[in-house]
């Protein structure tokens, strides 16, 4: 067999077939920039690739020399690029070119640096190209542009079913032995299983760390290795393979094999410790035709399901990082409020939100007065701070939206694409059902507001107590020492933990607290959550329970690395939450 690598295959792009790129908007910053491409607007497309269409893209050059690989943008210092690009090249040879469009002409948009490190997989095997994947560390940060953008990552959890479009790019050549492009390419190939690829390179040749793409006549070719294979949820681009391999380019039972993004999030922060790049989770919906897939010599599938166990029921109001104390500090740091929901529009925050069942957030009602339409948004669950890294967070497609009607304030439902995965970072929260709240008793609430948390927008958290409401008392309400919630904060929860789990009273709505009381000091006065139960429990059914064994929070605390980390982190607090 005949694998193609190095400067034989150094692997985009046979075009005989139309091709196609997405629909992109602008965002702020890294990581939360990732993956929108500010000028990629076209939805059908010929052969060359606009410029700013692939911002990410980079062209790797020998100094003094011409184009021999590609690469991928990561944050502003790294690229993702092939291992077996750099066998017989050191970092010092390398120059990297950001925003090129064309190997022949002028390129105003463009920045080039170089090389200081190249990092290959140390588990990279040459023979078979498994690991084939590497990390290139710039001799000095690049800043971003409408054409120079960081690509998102795909996160482990991750799937690509057979037949779901992705889009490959680079300066390869146009045919199988031909010559390279001057201008970048692009073009749409097809998932391909690996159950079906491994029929057609030869069963155990395709690994668990390689995915496949292609067809006959789209296909990467020579020149393209390290190059990013890219697929496009919610108008967010995100790799999900690099270029590695391939017999031929664009034959039709040979499609091109990659590395696998997805099996290498460990591995590529263990390497970049600051900025880390952005992950997203991609997963297809319904059956993987794959999975029908047989060959001599192909195992068949491993079960989907247990034979003989039955999984453990979801609980609610667990957190097993959660060791907050009375007076603790107003910067939250990771997992201490794992049902904490971002609510996004456009890739940018506009209210909180929770986890109140398997797959459905809670939030207020009022954050969706300008758009109901599912489709405009998303939700990012594990997610710490608004600009930076979050390698816990998980983002998901919304489904549906359902509002509830009743005078005065309301709530919404967001229903889910997907069931998340539930880890120490992501759990959801249990929901007042007509519980009492003494009067003293600690609560805290939590949120994104825009003009708190620092330079990152660092969720904040605030401690208060359950006051009496005087003239603003009733069975529908609930009441706090005094606190303001600004716009970034709405949607969220005021919670409460009852012998050990935490549960919901709340959620964070804008009100003028001060005239619904006669008290001299303040309060804050909220709707409680058990207002809305009747709606709930028609759109969730059952609620959660939390855990028999009510230790909860408290004891899941066991763990040393835990303490250490909460306790490094409340160190280095950010501002008030107030």
């Amino acid at each position: 067999m005949t694998h193609l690598h190095g400067t034989t295959r150094t692997n985009t792009i046979s075009f005989s077939n139309v091709l196609f790129s997405f629909l992109l908007s602008e965002a702020a910053s890294q990581p939360s920039v990732c993956g929108r491409a500010p000028r990629n607007n076209r939805i059908v497309g010929g052969v060359v690739a606009p410029d700013g269409h692939w911002p990410w893209q980079v062209s790797l050059h020998r100094i003094f020399g011409s184009h021999f690989c590609g690469g991928s943008l990561i944050n502003n210092r790294w690229v993702l690029s092939a291992a077996h690009c750099f066998e017989s090249l050191s970092a010092g040879q390398i120059t990297a070119f950001m925003g090129r469009q064309t190997q022949n002409g002028p390129n105003p948009n463009e920045e080039s640096r170089g090389v200081s490190r190249v990092i290959s997989h140390p588990n990279y095997n040459p023979s078979t190209s498994d690991n084939d994947i590497a990390l290139l560390m710039l001799s000095s940060t690049v800043g971003f542009s409408d054409y120079i953008v960081p690509v998102c990552l795909a996160a482990p959890d991750s799937s690509v079913h057979t037949g779901v479009p992705t889009t490959v790019t680079g300066w390869g050549t146009m045919r199988e032995n031909g010559f390279v492009t001057n201008e970048l390419m692009e073009v749409e190939v097809p998932a391909v299983g690996s159950r079906q690829c491994n029929c057609n390179y030869g069963v155990g040749r395709i690994t668990a760390n390689m995915i496949c793409a292609g067809e006959g006549g789209r296909d990467a070719c020579q020149g393209d290795s390290g190059g990013p294979l890219v697929l496009n949820t919610n108008n967010v681009w995100v790799e999900v393979g690099v270029v590695s391999f391939g017999i031929g380019c664009a034959r039709p039972d040979f499609p091109g094999v990659y590395a696998k993004v997805s099996r290498y999030m460990d591995w590529i922060n263990s390497q970049i410790t600051t900025n880390q790049p952005g992950y997203v989770t991609f997963r297809s919906t319904g059956t993987d035709s794959d999975l029908s897939v047989t060959c001599p010599g192909l195992p068949p599938p491993a079960p989907t399901t247990p034979a003989t166990t039955t999984p453990a029921p979801v609980v609610c109001g667990e957190a097993p990082l959660n060791l907050r104390i009375d007076g603790g500090s107003s910067a939250a740091s990771a997992g201490i409020w794992p049902w904490m929901a971002s609510l996004q529009r456009n890739g940018l925050h506009v209210c909180g939100g929770t986890l109140v069942s398997e797959n459905t957030v809670m939030s207020d009602a009022g954050c969706f007065s300008s758009s109901a339409v599912a489709s405009e948004w998303t939700v990012v669950l594990g997610r710490l701070q608004q600009i930076g890294s979050n390698p816990f967070e998980m983002t998901f497609d919304v489904a549906s939206i359902t509002l509830s009607s009743l005078s005065g304030s309301n709530v919404a439902l967001l229903g889910l694409s997907t069931k998340p995965t539930l880890t120490n970072y992501i759990q959801p929260i249990c929901l007042d059902d007509g519980r009492t709240f003494a009067v003293g008793s600690t609560c805290w609430a939590a949120g994104w507001n825009s003009g708190r948390g620092g330079d990152q927008q660092v969720l904040q958290e605030i401690q208060t107590s359950v006051a009496n409401c005087g003239n603003a008392s009733s069975a529908d309400t609930i009441c706090t020492s005094n606190f303001t919630v600004e716009q970034g904060d709405v949607g969220g929860p005021l919670m409460c933990q009852q012998s050990g789990s935490w549960f919901q009273a709340a959620v964070l709505t804008l009100q003028d607290n001060t005239t619904r009381t006669s008290r001299a000091d303040t309060v804050t006065v909220l709707d409680r959550v058990n207002r809305f139960n009747a709606f709930l429990t028609e759109n969730l059914g059952t609620f959660l329970s939390p855990s028999s064994a009510s230790g909860g929070a408290t004891a899941h605390a066991g763990s040393v690395v835990s303490v250490l980390f909460n306790l490094l982190v409340l160190a280095t607090s950010l501002q008030l939450f107030l």
